[in-house]
Protein backbone atom coordinates (compact mmCIF):
# COMPACT_ATOMS: atom_id res chain seq x y z
CA UNK A 1 0.00 0.00 0.00
CA UNK A 2 1.24 3.69 -0.81
CA UNK A 3 1.58 4.84 2.28
CA UNK A 4 -0.67 8.24 3.11
CA UNK A 5 1.73 11.86 2.76
CA UNK A 6 1.67 14.32 5.87
CA UNK A 7 -0.72 17.35 5.08
CA UNK A 8 0.98 19.57 2.66
CA UNK A 9 2.23 23.06 4.31
CA UNK A 10 1.15 26.39 2.07
CA UNK A 11 4.00 27.44 -0.68
CA UNK A 12 1.98 30.31 -1.66
CA UNK A 13 1.16 28.84 -5.02
CA UNK A 14 -1.85 30.73 -5.63
CA UNK A 15 -0.81 33.85 -3.71
CA UNK A 16 -2.84 37.24 -4.50
CA UNK A 17 -5.35 35.07 -7.01
CA UNK A 18 -9.07 35.05 -7.11
CA UNK A 19 -10.46 31.59 -6.86
CA UNK A 20 -13.72 30.91 -7.46
CA UNK A 21 -15.05 26.97 -6.79
CA UNK A 22 -18.51 25.51 -7.43
CA UNK A 23 -19.87 22.75 -4.99
CA UNK A 24 -17.56 23.61 -2.57
CA UNK A 25 -19.76 23.24 0.98
CA UNK A 26 -19.51 19.42 1.82
CA UNK A 27 -16.73 17.61 2.67
CA UNK A 28 -15.57 16.08 -0.56
CA UNK A 29 -12.88 17.67 -2.91
CA UNK A 30 -14.64 20.93 -3.29
CA UNK A 31 -13.99 22.02 0.31
CA UNK A 32 -10.52 20.44 0.25
CA UNK A 33 -9.44 22.63 -3.27
CA UNK A 34 -11.21 25.73 -1.42
CA UNK A 35 -9.25 24.93 1.93
CA UNK A 36 -5.73 24.55 0.03
CA UNK A 37 -6.68 27.23 -2.20
CA UNK A 38 -6.50 29.58 0.62
CA UNK A 39 -3.64 28.16 2.28
CA UNK A 40 -2.11 28.83 -1.13
CA UNK A 41 -1.96 32.51 -0.36
CA UNK A 42 -5.83 33.18 -2.57
CA UNK A 43 -9.06 34.42 -1.86
CA UNK A 44 -11.62 31.99 -2.44
CA UNK A 45 -14.79 32.90 -3.70
CA UNK A 46 -17.36 29.77 -2.38
CA UNK A 47 -19.99 28.67 -4.36
CA UNK A 48 -22.46 25.62 -3.40
CA UNK A 49 -26.46 25.59 -4.05
CA UNK A 50 -27.00 24.66 -0.72
CA UNK A 51 -27.28 28.27 1.47
CA UNK A 52 -26.66 26.76 5.21
CA UNK A 53 -23.97 24.54 4.43
CA UNK A 54 -22.23 27.32 2.49
CA UNK A 55 -22.24 29.90 5.33
CA UNK A 56 -21.08 26.85 7.84
CA UNK A 57 -17.97 26.08 5.15
CA UNK A 58 -17.15 30.04 4.82
CA UNK A 59 -17.16 30.07 8.74
CA UNK A 60 -14.85 27.35 8.79
CA UNK A 61 -12.58 28.60 6.16
CA UNK A 62 -12.33 32.18 7.51
CA UNK A 63 -9.70 32.06 9.55
CA UNK A 64 -7.39 30.59 6.76
CA UNK A 65 -8.29 33.72 4.67
CA UNK A 66 -10.37 35.85 2.84
CA UNK A 67 -13.43 34.07 1.93
CA UNK A 68 -16.55 35.05 0.13
CA UNK A 69 -19.63 32.54 -0.24
CA UNK A 70 -22.49 33.00 -2.51
CA UNK A 71 -24.91 30.76 -3.49
CA UNK A 72 -25.40 28.94 -6.93
CA UNK A 73 -27.24 26.66 -8.36
CA UNK A 74 -24.94 25.94 -11.86
CA UNK A 75 -28.13 24.61 -13.59
CA UNK A 76 -29.39 28.05 -13.46
CA UNK A 77 -27.82 30.50 -15.90
CA UNK A 78 -28.72 33.86 -13.58
CA UNK A 79 -27.56 32.16 -10.81
CA UNK A 80 -24.32 31.23 -13.15
CA UNK A 81 -24.06 35.38 -13.83
CA UNK A 82 -24.38 36.53 -9.86
CA UNK A 83 -21.89 34.14 -8.90
CA UNK A 84 -19.78 36.16 -11.49
CA UNK A 85 -20.43 39.36 -11.27
CA UNK A 86 -20.38 38.71 -7.28
CA UNK A 87 -16.59 37.55 -7.34
CA UNK A 88 -15.97 40.92 -9.76
CA UNK A 89 -17.33 42.88 -7.10
CA UNK A 90 -15.92 41.95 -4.39
CA UNK A 91 -12.78 40.97 -5.46
CA UNK A 92 -12.25 42.97 -9.31
CA UNK A 93 -11.35 39.99 -10.66
CA UNK A 94 -11.30 36.03 -11.22
CA UNK A 95 -8.32 34.73 -11.85
CA UNK A 96 -8.80 31.00 -11.19
CA UNK A 97 -12.11 28.62 -11.64
CA UNK A 98 -12.49 25.49 -10.06
CA UNK A 99 -15.40 23.74 -11.58
CA UNK A 100 -16.64 20.94 -9.21
CA UNK A 101 -20.04 20.12 -9.39
CA UNK A 102 -21.42 17.07 -10.17
CA UNK A 103 -24.08 14.64 -9.82
CA UNK A 104 -23.86 10.96 -9.86
CA UNK A 105 -26.37 7.86 -8.91
CA UNK A 106 -27.25 4.54 -9.93
CA UNK A 107 -29.44 3.73 -12.84
CA UNK A 108 -29.65 0.74 -15.38
CA UNK A 109 -29.77 2.02 -18.83
CA UNK A 110 -32.90 -0.02 -19.36
CA UNK A 111 -34.43 1.89 -16.22
CA UNK A 112 -33.35 5.21 -16.49
CA UNK A 113 -35.74 8.33 -17.64
CA UNK A 114 -35.37 10.95 -19.13
CA UNK A 115 -35.47 13.39 -16.19
CA UNK A 116 -33.03 11.06 -14.89
CA UNK A 117 -30.28 11.37 -17.56
CA UNK A 118 -30.63 15.05 -18.34
CA UNK A 119 -30.48 16.18 -14.09
CA UNK A 120 -26.76 14.45 -14.53
CA UNK A 121 -26.07 15.87 -17.54
CA UNK A 122 -27.16 19.41 -16.64
CA UNK A 123 -25.52 19.71 -13.59
CA UNK A 124 -22.20 17.59 -14.27
CA UNK A 125 -21.31 18.63 -18.17
CA UNK A 126 -23.72 21.58 -19.03
CA UNK A 127 -23.33 23.33 -15.63
CA UNK A 128 -19.65 23.03 -16.00
CA UNK A 129 -20.06 24.40 -19.33
CA UNK A 130 -22.15 27.43 -17.90
CA UNK A 131 -19.42 28.20 -15.62
CA UNK A 132 -16.67 27.94 -17.86
CA UNK A 133 -18.48 30.28 -20.23
CA UNK A 134 -18.99 33.01 -18.01
CA UNK A 135 -15.46 33.10 -16.44
CA UNK A 136 -13.98 33.03 -19.73
CA UNK A 137 -16.02 35.25 -21.59
CA UNK A 138 -14.60 38.02 -17.53
CA UNK A 139 -10.88 36.72 -18.28
CA UNK A 140 -11.05 37.77 -21.73
CA UNK A 141 -12.37 41.16 -20.76
CA UNK A 142 -9.87 41.61 -17.58
CA UNK A 143 -7.07 41.39 -21.07
CA UNK A 144 -6.27 37.74 -20.51
CA UNK A 145 -4.56 35.20 -18.24
CA UNK A 146 -5.99 32.70 -15.79
CA UNK A 147 -6.74 29.23 -15.35
CA UNK A 148 -9.65 26.91 -15.47
CA UNK A 149 -9.43 23.41 -13.67
CA UNK A 150 -12.21 20.85 -14.21
CA UNK A 151 -13.06 18.10 -12.34
CA UNK A 152 -13.96 14.74 -14.19
CA UNK A 153 -13.62 11.42 -13.24
CA UNK A 154 -11.95 7.85 -14.07
CA UNK A 155 -15.16 7.15 -15.14
CA UNK A 156 -15.42 8.73 -18.23
CA UNK A 157 -12.70 6.43 -19.67
CA UNK A 158 -13.73 3.27 -18.20
CA UNK A 159 -17.14 1.19 -18.39
CA UNK A 160 -19.35 0.86 -15.02
CA UNK A 161 -22.54 -0.52 -15.28
CA UNK A 162 -25.28 1.60 -13.84
CA UNK A 163 -23.18 4.62 -14.86
CA UNK A 164 -24.21 5.59 -18.24
CA UNK A 165 -25.25 9.46 -17.54
CA UNK A 166 -22.39 9.83 -15.19
CA UNK A 167 -19.69 8.72 -17.51
CA UNK A 168 -21.07 10.14 -20.62
CA UNK A 169 -21.55 13.37 -18.38
CA UNK A 170 -18.05 13.23 -16.97
CA UNK A 171 -16.27 11.86 -20.94
CA UNK A 172 -18.10 15.52 -21.86
CA UNK A 173 -15.75 17.32 -19.18
CA UNK A 174 -12.75 15.90 -20.90
CA UNK A 175 -13.83 16.77 -24.04
CA UNK A 176 -15.15 20.45 -23.27
CA UNK A 177 -11.76 20.59 -21.28
CA UNK A 178 -9.48 20.12 -24.20
CA UNK A 179 -11.55 22.27 -27.08
CA UNK A 180 -12.02 24.95 -24.32
CA UNK A 181 -8.30 25.10 -24.15
CA UNK A 182 -7.76 25.35 -27.91
CA UNK A 183 -9.91 28.37 -27.71
CA UNK A 184 -8.77 30.16 -24.81
CA UNK A 185 -5.23 29.72 -25.34
CA UNK A 186 -4.89 33.12 -27.58
CA UNK A 187 -5.75 34.77 -24.45
CA UNK A 188 -3.56 33.02 -22.52
CA UNK A 189 -6.12 30.75 -20.50
CA UNK A 190 -5.42 27.36 -19.50
CA UNK A 191 -7.85 25.09 -19.32
CA UNK A 192 -7.27 20.84 -17.30
CA UNK A 193 -9.40 18.56 -15.72
CA UNK A 194 -8.32 16.30 -12.99
CA UNK A 195 -9.37 12.74 -13.23
CA UNK A 196 -9.97 11.38 -10.00
CA UNK A 197 -11.27 7.75 -8.92
CA UNK A 198 -12.23 7.00 -5.14
CA UNK A 199 -11.69 10.58 -2.78
CA UNK A 200 -13.02 8.95 0.37
CA UNK A 201 -14.73 11.42 2.46
CA UNK A 202 -17.53 11.39 5.26
CA UNK A 203 -20.74 11.84 2.55
CA UNK A 204 -19.55 9.08 0.37
CA UNK A 205 -19.20 6.59 3.05
CA UNK A 206 -22.39 7.14 4.18
CA UNK A 207 -23.80 6.85 1.74
CA UNK A 208 -22.19 3.75 -0.36
CA UNK A 209 -22.27 0.17 0.76
CA UNK A 210 -19.06 -0.90 2.31
CA UNK A 211 -18.77 -3.72 -0.78
CA UNK A 212 -18.49 -1.10 -3.51
CA UNK A 213 -15.87 0.78 -1.77
CA UNK A 214 -14.17 -2.13 -1.07
CA UNK A 215 -14.35 -3.03 -4.90
CA UNK A 216 -13.53 0.90 -5.79
CA UNK A 217 -10.57 0.77 -3.11
CA UNK A 218 -9.28 -3.12 -5.04
CA UNK A 219 -9.08 -0.95 -8.27
CA UNK A 220 -6.13 1.19 -7.64
CA UNK A 221 -2.78 -0.15 -6.96
CA UNK A 222 -2.36 2.37 -4.10
CA UNK A 223 -4.07 -0.18 -2.17
CA UNK A 224 -6.28 2.73 -1.00
CA UNK A 225 -8.89 5.84 -1.59
CA UNK A 226 -7.46 9.26 -1.84
CA UNK A 227 -7.81 11.43 0.62
CA UNK A 228 -9.74 14.75 -0.78
CA UNK A 229 -6.66 16.74 -0.15
CA UNK A 230 -5.02 14.79 -2.15
CA UNK A 231 -7.10 15.16 -5.66
CA UNK A 232 -7.06 18.98 -4.59
CA UNK A 233 -3.27 19.57 -4.30
CA UNK A 234 -3.55 18.30 -8.23
CA UNK A 235 -5.71 21.09 -8.86
CA UNK A 236 -4.06 24.09 -7.09
CA UNK A 237 -1.24 22.69 -9.22
CA UNK A 238 -2.89 23.28 -11.95
CA UNK A 239 -4.10 26.73 -11.21
CA UNK A 240 -0.71 27.75 -10.73
CA UNK A 241 2.14 28.93 -12.81
CA UNK A 242 3.72 25.86 -12.54
CA UNK A 243 1.62 24.14 -14.66
CA UNK A 244 2.26 27.63 -17.60
CA UNK A 245 2.63 25.44 -20.43
CA UNK A 246 0.32 22.98 -19.74
CA UNK A 247 -3.28 22.98 -21.15
CA UNK A 248 -5.64 21.05 -22.23
CA UNK A 249 -5.13 18.17 -20.28
CA UNK A 250 -6.63 15.34 -18.38
CA UNK A 251 -4.36 14.53 -15.58
CA UNK A 252 -5.80 11.27 -13.09
CA UNK A 253 -5.36 11.13 -10.47
CA UNK A 254 -6.21 7.18 -9.52
CA UNK A 255 -4.23 3.96 -11.43
CA UNK A 256 -7.60 3.46 -13.15
CA UNK A 257 -6.64 5.66 -16.24
CA UNK A 258 -8.40 2.81 -18.78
Amino acid sequence: MIPLPGYPEGRDLLRDKVVVVTAAAGTGIGSAVARRSLEEGASVVLSDWHERRLGEQAAELGPLGEVHPIACDVTAEDEVQALVEGAVRRFGRIDVLINNAGLGGSKAIVDMTDEEWSRVLDVTLTGTFRMTRAVLRRMIEQGGGGAVVNNASVIGWRAQAEQAHYAAAKAGVMALTRSAAVEAAQHGIRVNAVSPSLAMHPFLAKVTSEELLAELTGREVSGRAAQPWEVANVMVFLASEYASYLTGEVVSVSSQHA
